[in-house]
């Protein structure tokens, strides 16, 4: 990739220039019962993607990954996620003496398709910060706002939250341009 105008291509801001996308989970609920909302979140173009699913596991994680590859505009290089049992095996089993014989299933699916998967250090939750404030925006404008009878109401108000936010959204960190813009500018 080219370095950004003004920018020398060094080691420090090459993590810059390749598309490292935060991925969380929230709860939500509507009068139906409660979601998950999986949401994902370039960290350099503020692209964003988010899925509502009844249930929180490994598989619904997977799933969302390949989706999450299908609808984002470039290669994903890094993948940084919590350290949910959704994406990764608890701690105390990363290092054991069969972690080298078994291999979580979000892993292998970032392998299959050549994504770096990063966690942060147990109880840091700051690295992630920046899908947890897109967490925060999306259920601000969305279920602290309006009142859902249906999950079905919920999905099409979140697609249509996402598609304004990545399509009609200016923001100050990108200079005035639109998630998208950015992309396209890249």
């Amino acid at each position: 990739m080219k370095a950004l105008p003004g920018r020398k291509q060094n080691r420090r801001n090459r993590a810059i220039l390749e598309h490292c996308i935060a991925v969380d989970i929230a709860e939500v609920r509507t009068e139906e019962g409660r979601l998950y909302l999986f949401v994902a979140i370039d960290r350099t173009s503020k692209f964003a993607h988010a899925e509502l699913h009844a249930q929180s596991n490994r598989t619904v994680a997977v799933a969302f990954l390949r989706s999450l590859i299908k609808v984002v505009p470039y290669r994903i290089h890094t993948i940084l996620t919590d350290n949910g049992v959704q994406f990764c095996y608890l701690p105390r089993y990363r290092n054991g003496s069969t972690a080298r014989y078994i291999t979580h299933m979000f892993d292998l699916c970032c392998r299959e398709h050549g994504i770096e998967h990063r966690t942060p250090k147990v109880n840091h939750p700051w690295t992630n910060g920046q899908v947890e404030r897109m967490n925060r925006t999306i259920k601000e404008a969305t279920v602290k706002r309006y009142h859902y009878s249906s999950h079905d109401e919920l999905k099409t108000h979140l697609q249509t939250f996402l598609m304004a936010y990545n399509f009609a959204r200016r923001l100050k960190t990108l200079k005035g341009l639109t998630p998208y813009q950015y992309v396209c500018k890249i």
